[in-house]
């Protein structure tokens, strides 16, 4: 049976991140809140407790899980090259709702999925999930749905999807606002916007200067629509993030 905490108690929010953190040493799933919507998260060092989070969410190895990490030095241990403005937008706006795609250190142990060589990674603001990020270590954590569906907003959201395919919910109380993050692509010269999300294309480019924008217009919405983001024309494959609808349109990456 799956348990859940309420985390604006003290006592079962110090409970719960404990019990969360020895459900992702097993290999199982967790819900956590972050500063943007509820996600569904596994060790991103397990190929099994990864292919179980695909599985719970109907997804396959095609769409990749971004990860969570839980600190800057995390992230950096994680990414192989930064590109010219990682960095900086790292400094600006983390942590915080904006996912970068990047090559991926080559020596790591781990399989997301068909990432191409690269990674998603994130820095969350949001205090329960980076106590358990800091507990864990880095996470690979999805949008809490199952795909096709909208993104949660709350925990009992994603409770409703997910069922018993979570063992542990984090209730962290409704998402402030529930937009995704944003999530630019390093891996060329110049930075490319996957999905705008809740960091506005204005901002980054007063970081990097020049910005491409999204590929190409938002599509209205289509029962079951789902397409990897990266395949659209201009965006490289395999970039590292999951795609399905998400509660934010079809082709876009479902990272919290």
């Amino acid at each position: 049976m799956s348990r859940r905490y309420d985390c604006a108690l003290e006592s079962e929010r110090k409970d719960g991140v404990a019990d969360a953190a020895s459900t992702v040493r097993r290999g199982e799933r967790v819900v956590l809140p972050t500063d943007t919507v509820y996600g569904i998260g596994a060790d991103a060092f397990s190929p099994a407790a990864v292919a179980g989070l695909l599985e719970a969410k109907g997804r396959g190895r095609d769409m990749p899980p971004p990860v969570l990490v839980g600190s800057v030095r995390a992230a950096h241990a994680l990414v192989d090259d930064l590109g010219g403005h990682g960095q900086d937008l790292i400094e600006e706006f983390w942590p915080g709702p904006l996912t970068i795609v990047c090559t991926a250190t080559p020596s790591l142990s781990w399989d997301l999925g068909d990432t191409k060589g690269t990674v998603a990674v994130r820095m969350p603001m949001h205090p329960v999930a980076l106590e358990l990020l800091k507990e864990t270590g880095p996470m690979a954590v999805s949008s809490a749905n199952v795909s096709g569906e909208p993104a949660a907003a709350t925990a009992a959201e994603a409770e409703a999807q997910l069922g018993e395919s979570v063992a542990v919910y984090l209730d962290g109380g409704p998402c402030a606002e529930a937009v995704p993050s944003t999530i630019v692509d390093l891996t060329y010269a110049v930075p490319r916007v996957l999905r705008l999300g809740a960091i506005p294309i204005e901002k980054l480019r007063a970081v990097c200067g020049t910005v491409i924008g999204e590929a190409k217009p938002r599509r209205k919405p289509e029962p079951e629509a789902e397409t990897d983001s990266e395949s659209e024309p201009g965006a490289r494959p395999g970039a590292g993030t999951d795609a399905d609808d998400g509660g934010t349109g079809p082709g876009e990456a479902s990272a919290p």
